[in-house]
C-alpha cells in the first residue's frame, strides 16, 4: 500500500471529495487541523511551487534559453520561485496589453500616421479640427465644395476625413463627429514592438527557469515535508479562522501512476510514501482464483494485519477437503456443485458464491470417496467387489485425526518459514522443532500400533533435533540461561498440541452422524415402498425430503465446524494476530 497525504483548504473539500469519489481508488479518511499563520504560510509556499511547476512544464518550447543568460545557480529556490513569479507576471500583463493594441490597430490604421503637435497649431490659430468616419456609399463629394474638408483615408468600406471649423462655431455637417486616437499608428506600431520585444525576453528567461524545474520540485518538496512535520505536532491552536483539511489515503501500489495524475491536476498538496505498520493501512488481498473464493469465510475471523501473512490459500485446501468429510456423501456432493452452477447462472452477482459451492462440493465428493457413501448407502456393501477400495468406521477416525496432525505440523512449518523469512534464520527454529517434535510422536504412536512409517532411529532423531530446537530457541533474545528457561516453559504447549489434535475428531463424527442420518432416510422410504397403491409417491417422498433435510442439516455442520477447526487450531498454531481493517476506495454507489 501507499499512504498518501493530501493537505487543502476546507472550503474546496467538497468539490475535491467528489472528483476522488469519480475516480474510486483510495481509502480515504479525514482530519480538521486549525489554519494558522504558520500552516498558512507553509501552504501557500507549497501552492506556488505547485502553479510554477505546472506553467514551466506547458512553457513555451520555441524560446531560446540562451537569449538570455542569467545564472540562475545561485538562487535558492525559493527565490528562484519568486523571480520566475515576477516575470510570469510581467509576461502575462504585456501579453494581454499587446492582445488588446492588436484589436486597436486596424483602428488606428484607418486614421493615417498623424502629428499630435500639428492638431495644436492649428488650435493656436483659432481652429478646431472635427473628425468623421462614414461609410463610402453615405459620403457626399458636395461636402468638398462647401466646407473645408480634408481627406484623410479612404478604405473599401469608409473614408476618413477631417473638418476645419472656427473656434465656437458648430460644424455644418449633420452627422456624428468620430473619435481620433489617442496616438498615431507609428507609435502604436513601436509600443507593439517593444511589447514583443519584452515578451520574447521574458519567454526567453522562463525558458531558462525551465532548466532549474528540478530545484523547485525540491523546494516544493521540502515545503511539502515541512507541511508533513508541522501538522505531525499539536501545535496548530484553534486561533485561526479558516481551517485546512488533512485527508490520509491508502492505495495499492499499482494505482500510484493513476492517483499521482489527478493529484497533480487538482489544486492540492500531497505526500506520498510506502505504507508501514504503523500508519495501520487497509488490507487488501491477493489471491488466485482458488483462494479468493474463501476470502469471504476468512473475513468472518478478521482480516491479517498489515505485512502480516495471509492464511487464505493455505487454509482454502484444508477448508474444502474439511467439509467434505463433515458432509460425508457423494451424492450430497453433487447436489451442491449443480447448486452451485444454479447460482452462478441465476443469481450473477453471487457468482463467487456459487463458485464456492462447486468446489465444497467437489471436496464432498473427493472425501466421502475414502470411506464410499451415496445418498446414505454403502458402495461397498452395495458393490462387494469394490469393498476393499473403501476405508471402514476405524480408519476414517484415524485418518480424521491423521489430517488434524498434518494441518497442525503444516501451520508450525508454515509460521517457522515466514519468521525466518521476515526476522530471520533462528527467530523460525523453534518452530520447526514443534513440527519435528510433532511429526516423531505421530510416527512414534503409529509404530506402537503397528505401522511402520519410519525407522525407530530417525524418529529418535527427530524427537531429539525437535525438542533441542524448542529448548534453545524459544526465545531467541537474552544470555543462554533465559533461553533455556522460557524453552524448558515452552514444553508445557504440547497439552494444546494433544487438545487440539483431539479437536479433529469431529471431522469424523459429523462425517459418520451424516451418514447414519443418510441410511435412516432410505430405511424409511423401502418400508414406505410396500404401501399398496400410493407406496411408490411415498418413498419418493421420503427420499426427496428425507435427504433435502440431512444435506442442509449435514451442510451447516460441515461449514461451522471446519470454521472453528481453522480459527481456533490453525490460526493458533500459525500464530495468526490479525486486526487488519478491509480496503474500501472512496466511490461512487458505496459508504466509506
Amino acid at each position: 500500500m501507499i499512504k498518501y497525504s493530501i493537505v487543502l483548504p476546507s472550503e474546496g473539500l467538497d468539490a475535491f471529495l467528489g472528483s476522488l469519489q469519480d475516480l474510486g481508488l483510495m481509502d480515504v479518511t479525514r482530519k480538521q487541523r486549525a489554519f494558522d499563520e504558520e500552516s498558512a504560510s507553509l501552504f501557500g509556499l507549497a501552492a506556488r511551487y505547485k502553479t510554477a511547476i505546472k506553467l514551466l512544464a506547458a512553457a513555451d518550447k520555441t524560446a531560446d534559453p540562451q537569449a538570455y543568460g542569467n545564472d540562475f545557480d545561485n538562487m535558492s529556490p525559493e527565490s528562484l520561485l519568486s523571480f520566475f513569479e515576477e516575470c510570469n507576471k510581467k509576461l502575462v500583463a504585456d501579453e494581454k496589453e499587446l492582445t488588446v493594441l492588436k484589436r486597436e490597430e486596424i483602428f488606428t490604421e484607418a486614421w493615417g500616421d498623424f502629428d499630435k503637435k500639428d492638431i495644436e497649431k492649428i488650435s493656436a490659430l483659432g481652429y478646431d479640427l472635427v473628425f468623421y468616419s462614414v461609410s463610402n456609399n453615405k459620403y457626399e463629394e458636395r461636402w468638398e465644395e462647401e466646407y473645408p474638408v480634408q481627406i484623410l483615408n479612404r478604405t473599401s468600406s469608409k473614408t476618413y476625413f477631417a473638418l476645419v471649423v472656427p473656434k465656437g462655431e458648430a460644424p455644418g455637417l449633420k452627422i456624428p463627429p468620430a473619435k481620433l486616437p489617442d496616438i498615431p499608428i507609428s507609435e502604436y506600431r513601436k509600443k507593439m514592438a517593444d511589447l514583443e520585444e519584452s515578451i520574447s525576453k521574458a519567454k526567453s528567461m522562463i525558458a531558462c527557469i525551465a532548466g532549474k524545474i528540478d530545484r523547485l520540485k525540491q523546494g516544493m518538496d521540502d515545503a511539502k515535508t515541512e507541511i508533513d512535520m508541522y501538522l505531525a505536532k499539536d501545535s496548530a491552536g484553534s486561533e485561526g479562522e479558516g481551517a485546512i483539511s488533512v485527508l490520509e489515503g491508502f492505495a495499492p501500489e499499482g494505482e500510484d501512476q493513476r492517483i499521482c495524475g489527478f493529484l497533480d491536476n487538482e489544486e492540492v498538496l500531497y505526500l506520498k510514501e510506502e505504507a508501514t505498520e504503523e500508519d495501520n493501512p487497509p488490507i487488501k488481498l491477493k489471491n488466485n482464483r482458488f483462494a479468493r473464493l474463501f476470502e469471504p469465510i476468512g473475513d468472518l475471523y478478521m482480516l491479517p494485519k498489515y505485512g502480516e501473512m495471509d492464511l487464505t490459500p493455505y487454509f482454502a485446501p484444508f477448508y474444502m477437503l474439511f467439509f467434505g468429510l463433515c458432509l460425508g456423501d457423494i451424492g450430497y456432493g453433487i447436489i451442491l456443485i449443480l447448486a452451485g452452477l444454479v447460482v452462478k447462472m441465476k443469481i450473477p452477482s453471487f457468482k463467487g458464491y456459487g463458485s464456492l459451492i462447486q468446489v465444497l462440493g467437489l471436496g464432498s465428493i473427493i472425501m466421502p470417496l475414502l470411506s464410499g457413501t451415496f445418498f446414505g448407502m454403502s458402495i461397498g456393501e452395495k458393490i462387494p467387489s469394490l469393498s476393499g477400495l473403501f476405508m471402514n468406521s476405524i480408519q476414517m477416525f484415524w485418518f480424521a485425526i491423521i489430517f488434524g496432525v498434518f494441518q497442525i505440523v503444516f501451520a508450525k512449518m508454515m509460521r517457522g518459514i515466514s519468521l525466518m523469512c521476515t526476522k530471520g534464520f533462528i527467530h523460525g527454529l523453534a518452530h520447526i522443532g514443534w513440527a519435528l517434535l510433532i511429526s516423531a510422536a505421530a510416527f512414534g504412536y503409529a509404530s506402537m500400533e503397528g505401522a511402520k512409517v519410519l525407522p525407530s532411529q530417525a524418529m529418535t532423531w527427530m524427537a531429539i533435533t525437535g525438542a533441542l530446537l524448542i529448548l534453545f530457541f524459544s526465545k531467541t533474545e537474552g544470555n543462554i540461561i533465559k533461553r533455556i528457561l522460557k524453552g524448558i516453559t515452552s514444553f508445557w504447549d504440547i497439552t494444546g498440541v494433544f487438545g487440539d489434535t483431539l479437536s479433529y475428531i469431529r471431522l469424523f463424527g459429523l462425517g459418520t452422524s451424516g451418514g447414519i442420518l443418510g441410511l435412516v432416510v432410505n430405511s424409511v422410504a423401502s418400508e414406505m415402498a410396500g404401501i399398496p397403491y400410493i407406496g411408490w409417491l411415498l418413498t419418493g417422498l421420503m427420499l426427496i425430503i428425507g435427504h433435502t433435510a440431512v444435506l442442509f442439516l449435514s451442510a451447516l455442520g460441515a461449514f461451522v465446524h471446519p470454521m472453528r477447526l481453522t480459527f481456533i487450531e490453525f490460526y493458533k498454531n500459525a500464530e495468526f494476530e490479525g486486526g487488519g481493517r478491509a480496503f474500501r476506495p472512496f466511490r461512487k454507489g458505496g459508504k466509506q
